[in-house]
């Protein structure tokens, strides 16, 4: 049972520990009614519009007059009843109007913290915190909070995930950052022109309506078909060359910092000893210019572009900075001949190459991609063989890692691709043994 002088210091603690979102928040959150109501039309337009035809002008500012003050209470509640906290042990968030939330947080756990700010949020002087945990698929967020607070909070965090005692974390502060690489505008300007996604999906923008039009002469089916394909086409050019504006790769104690975007700016984190899987990809007509781009799988995590583009030297090295002591092989051993009866020509795309550090597998003719995983980021290795490869001894053996991703080495000799099995289990049990801790700042 606990004492009423006891009880009182808890309650008094929690009040010092809990802290609110920046006073901006309630306009964000203003609109989830006038969403609702935006739903709804989209879902039913036919029926929306048959509603607004039936309402006179007094009962439209009747309608604004109840929505508006409404729309402002819900924004105000949900800010009043959504608050945070830092403890010894876990950031809890707690959110909810009617059904209350609290997510508990382990701190050891956090394995990235980025800093994002829309377009609106620059304007406001606010910005967003999201939170990467181990384990979970969905980032918990806190939205808004002062740019100085955003950041500091970050550095409190990653502060304390490194071990810092909480009394000494907020003395740390942002650890230094030194800059790798940064892709000028133009570069990558010039690379999504030179990217064949760019112009197929704007070829299926300009021919398909038309064609539809001819066999249709309907406007909703070429409106519902044309614009859909019009956004795929912007989002891998002008959205493409929007998100990755001003990409800046750093490097720092508590990981590689990555810097991007043009309206909505984006602070994000490669966690340390987190990544599961490097590709290196080289498009058809980027080779010319010796351009690659360097993608990740992050175990929990969303990041998955650390290069958007660079020289192959670049992008080696900053490669070298996330997966130390591991170097990129140059010479890929092909399959046999005999496999291009299972796969004519594209055979000569598959190549694969087992090193001390990785397991390095390659596949694509046209756009080449060459996958890296550490060996203490295997979780599983399997090998398969189909009917028509077991006609000519081939197999594939099959990485698994940690982020629920698979590279494959297609197409192996069986014998070969038996021995790669065996000898893929050893290397990632010996590689896990040897691994260093994933600590931050370390």
């Amino acid at each position: 049972m606990t004492a009423p002088g006891a009880a009182d210091a808890v309650r008094e603690e929690r009040w010092v520990t809990d802290r609110r979102l920046h006073p901006i928040t309630p306009f964000r959150r203003a609109w989830a009614p006038v969403a609702v109501l935006a739903g709804w039309a989209a879902h039913d337009p036919n029926q929306a519009q048959e509603q607004l035809t039936r309402l006179t002008t007094t009962m439209l500012l009747a309608g604004l007059a109840v929505l508006v003050p409404a729309a402002a209470l819900y924004g105000f509640l949900s800010w009043w009843f959504t608050y945070f906290a830092v403890t010894d042990s876990e950031l809890r968030i707690r959110t909810g109007l009617l059904f209350r939330r609290t997510a508990h947080i382990r701190l050891e756990r956090i394995q990235a913290v980025d800093v994002t700010r829309p377009l609106l949020a620059r304007v406001a002087g606010v910005a967003k915190l999201r939170i990467d945990v181990v384990g979970a698929d969905k980032k918990d967020e806190l939205a808004f909070l002062g740019e100085g607070e955003a950041r500091a909070l970050r550095a409190e965090l990653l502060a304390r995930a490194a071990g810092f005692a909480p009394e000494t974390a907020h003395e740390v502060g942002e650890a230094p950052a030194r800059e790798l690489m940064h892709v000028p505008p133009r570069e990558l300007a010039l690379s999504l022109v030179l990217t064949g996604a760019t112009w197929g999906s704007l070829a299926a923008a300009l021919v398909v309506p038309p064609v539809l039009w001819l066999l249709t002469q309907s406007v909703w089916t070429v409106l519902a078909t044309g614009l859909p394909l019009l956004g795929a086409a912007g989002a891998s050019s002008v959205g493409r060359f929007v998100a990755e504006y001003d990409w800046t790769v750093a490097e720092s104690p508590d990981g590689l910092r990555i810097d991007h975007g043009l309206l909505d700016r984006t602070h994000e984190t490669v966690p340390p000893g987190r990544v599961q899987t490097v590709r290196i990809v080289e498009p058809l007509l980027w080779r010319r210019r010796g351009w690659v781009r360097v993608e990740l799988d992050v175990a929990g995590s969303s990041n998955s572009v650390l290069v958007p583009v660079a020289p192959r030297a670049v992008a080696e090295d900053v490669v070298a900075r996330v997966l130390p002591g591991v170097s990129v092989p140059r010479s890929l051993e092909r399959p046999p001949r005999r496999a291009g009866w299972c796969v004519p020509l594209w055979w000569r795309g598959y190549g694969i190459e087992v090193t001390g550090t990785v397991f390095a597998a390659r596949h694509g003719l046209l756009r080449r991609s060459l996958s890296l995983v550490p060996h203490a980021k295997v979780q599983s290795v399997r090998l398969a063989q189909g009917p028509w490869e077991r006609l000519w001894r081939l197999s594939d053996v099959h990485v698994d890692t940690g982020a629920d991703k698979t590279v494959t080495a297609r197409l192996r000799d069986a014998e070969g691709a038996a021995e790669l099995l065996h000898g893929q289990a050893e290397r990632s049990r010996t590689g896990r043994r040897d691994a260093l801790p994933d600590r931050w700042m370390a």
